[in-house]
């Protein structure tokens, strides 16, 4: 099912989550490692937020009586 926030036939692009092995990391690579992926969480959550606004705004514009 296609995202209707999409641009009709755009290809979207593919999620790639590349994991690296955790045990030759340090304690200080482990905690950047953590603030690296809450940064990403953050940014992505950001996105969320604004694909909701968005749609709600539509809604409301849209909405039939």
């Amino acid at each position: 099912m296609q995202d209707p926030m999409q641009d009709g036939d755009a290809p979207r692009p593919k999620l790639s989550l590349q994991t690296p092995p955790l045990d030759p990391l340090g304690m200080a690579e482990l905690q950047s490692y953590i603030a690296a992926l809450q940064a990403e969480i953050a940014r992505a959550e950001a996105a969320i937020a604004r694909k909701q606004d968005h749609r709600a705004a539509a809604d409301s514009v849209f909405r039939r009586p």
